[in-house]
């Protein structure tokens, strides 16, 4: 599956670096926010702040880069 990611600011109050991840319907599926190197729990990994349709839920997992975003968004779209 192929997603498109548009960056975007975030307005959390301290992460802001974010980003949308579109399919390719140009559908929104999720916003990712950076973690800042500060945060004490996961400095620098990408955060699903929201999820949309399979991936709404109570889990909001970080990872540590895009790509691996990328994957689990995608084997939870696959899912349906």
């Amino acid at each position: 599956m192929t997603f498109t990611l548009q960056p975007i600011r975030v307005a959390t109050g301290f992460d802001e670096e974010g980003m949308l991840v579109l399919d390719e319907e140009e559908r929104l599926l999720a916003v990712l926010v950076r973690l800042s190197d500060e945060n004490e729990v996961a400095p620098g990994r990408w955060y699903l702040e929201a999820g949309f349709g399979r991936l709404d839920g109570v889990s909001h997992p970080a990872f540590s880069n895009l790509d691996m975003a990328q994957d689990w968004i995608s084997q939870r779209v696959a899912r349906g």
